[in-house]
């Protein structure tokens, strides 16, 4: 049986939920993953309103609509960063206050907590998100580096994420890692170690996105045969190197779509990610949740990349088989 193919509102926020909505129907998409930001699943109102979850989700049957997650990456970032001016831009005034970063961190972890109950209210039992981290500065170890403040950063994400896991595990829900550069969790290295540090509970766990693999150099499917259990959600969004002798895999501080950079996002079969060895990996773990599609591609209009990647991943999509052929040999001898 196919696996509901969606498509995540994050990078298309400046649109009206009722307006993306009929979109994503009309480019031909199963269901939806909404972002907790601009309007499309607004967690102060989700726990506010009696009637904000029920609204939402008879706006979504109207235009024919799954939904199987919803995603707070952006006041996730907040809960382990070191806070400074850049977060002011992503997080909504409650979150952001004066500005003070310990208040910032604690207002950003209480938001994951409402999350959690929110996603619940709306009946989804996915959050996906990011966490941020304290070390990620750290990542060149010059000035050298002492394993005591790494193990630090990993410290604090047991100390600030336990808290918010209990509320997810009280509400029934799983947050979902998006295992990404800035993140705690950025590589299988570290994917493990932090799952470590959280003691392995089962409310926390990856939502796989094989762009920000394979960028660094990760296989994307060596990702989903280290964690075949902690697979919570997938997103299909694809990346491509192109590193020309001039900049390198740091990117050189230019920006997305920069012809000069070292790598890039496409939009899904336009990269170098093999989807067809990833369906077969998750095809072997009997992940069974969407492919949701996160649309970025700087190049491409993106109508057009949307409503392509969708048919795109509706092609790629297959289920495993439920026959051993060697069988047939033992049958024809009988």
């Amino acid at each position: 049986m196919a696996r509901p193919v969606t498509l995540f509102t994050g990078q298309w926020a400046d649109l009206p939920i009722a307006e993306m909505a009929r979109m994503t129907a009309d480019f031909g998409y199963d269901g939806i993953e909404l972002a907790c930001w601009g309007d499309h699943f607004e967690v102060d109102r989700a726990i506010a309103e009696d009637d904000y979850c029920d609204n939402k989700r008879q706006l979504l049957d109207d235009a024919g609509l799954q939904c199987h997650a919803i995603s707070a990456h952006l006041a996730g970032q907040a809960v382990l960063d070191n806070i400074d001016e850049r977060h002011q831009a992503i997080l909504p005034d409650y979150i952001w206050g004066d500005g003070d970063p310990a208040g910032v961190n604690e207002r950003a972890a209480e938001e994951l907590m409402n999350t959690a109950r929110a996603a619940q209210k709306f009946g989804v039992g996915v959050v996906n998100g990011f966490t941020g981290s304290s070390i990620w500065h750290l990542l060149y170890s010059f000035p050298p580096v002492p394993p005591s403040m790494i193990d630090d950063g990993f410290q604090l994400l047991a100390d600030r994420f336990n808290p918010i896991l209990d509320v997810f595990g009280e509400c029934g829900v799983r947050f979902a890692l998006e295992v990404h550069p800035t993140e705690i969790a950025f590589d299988i290295h570290t994917a493990q170690r932090a799952l470590e540090a959280l003691d392995h509970r089962p409310e926390f766990g990856f939502n796989f996105d094989p762009s920000h693999l394979i960028w660094q150099g990760i296989d994307p499917v060596e990702f989903i045969r280290a964690f075949p259990d902690r697979i919570y959600h997938v997103h299909i969004k694809d990346a491509i190197v192109t590193l020309d002798g001039r900049s390198g895999i740091n990117a050189s501080h230019l920006n997305f779509g920069d012809p000069r950079r070292g790598w890039d996002f496409r939009s899904p079969g336009r990269g170098g990610v093999n989807f067809e060895e990833i369906i077969r990996a998750l095809n072997v773990i009997e992940y069974q949740g969407p492919l949701s599609i996160e649309w970025e591609d700087s190049g491409m209009e993106r109508t057009f990349g949307a409503r392509e990647a969708c048919e795109f991943t509706k092609k790629l999509d297959f289920s495993p088989s439920n026959i051993a052929f060697d069988a047939a040999f033992d049958e024809a001898t009988e």
